[in-house]
């Protein structure tokens, strides 16, 4: 384990014992062709009956542009889904599938980016698509790289993500919020707002 990951593993340690789940994370590892591993963390349940899923491996590299000149240096993220109810089936892939992104697709993980996998998150699960948020854990400091960032990445539909695309993100999570969606139930409805 990189320094880096190994760091952003204590500092997810310390986050959730400091809500109360002090039993180690169980792990899973997905590897890509011709990329290191995406380990996948799941804590909990937390008070609230709610499971953590997070990458660790996403920060191993600077997040660019591929077309940057620079590539050393630039933002350093991992992401955070979270779901109440047992571990859905295919979960981990699609997670790793998401925190490997940057690095095999060029993308750069931000706030209100919208990313789709064109395929179930989860075994047969509606959601096709990740909206990233900020999440509730602090950032990871480091003397040699960029702050790492702790994103939330919500799982939507594909009905969701159109709304997305034609209203933006601020749109849809004012939408889930007027219709009470828990968007941690991953038996969850497509929200439909007008």
């Amino acid at each position: 384990m990189s320094g880096i990951t190994a760091a952003v593993r204590a500092h997810l340690v310390d986050h959730f014992a400091g809500r109360g789940i002090t039993a180690e994370p169980v792990a899973a590892s997905v590897t890509f062709l011709g990329a290191e591993a995406i380990d996948v963390l799941r804590f909990g349940p937390d008070s609230d009956e709610v499971y953590h899923y997070v990458s660790v491996g996403c920060s191993r590299n600077p997040m660019v542009d591929p077309m940057a000149m620079i590539t050393d240096s630039g933002p350093r993220a991992e992401v955070v889904v979270s779901l109440r109810g047992s571990t859905p089936t295919g979960l981990a892939r699609s997670v790793a599938i998401l925190a490997s992104s940057p690095l095999v697709e060029g993308l750069v993980l931000e706030v209100d980016a919208l990313i789709d996998l064109q395929g179930p998150l989860w075994s047969g699960t509606p959601f096709n698509a990740f909206l990233l948020g900020d999440g509730d854990i602090g950032e990871l400091s480091g003397p040699d790289h960029e702050p790492v960032r702790f994103m939330s990445a919500t799982p939507i539909t594909a009905t969701e993500a159109a709304w997305v695309r034609l209203k933006g993100a601020a749109a849809m999570r004012e939408a889930w919020q007027q219709d009470d969606v828990d968007v941690r139930d991953q038996r969850r409805p497509a929200a439909e707002p007008s």
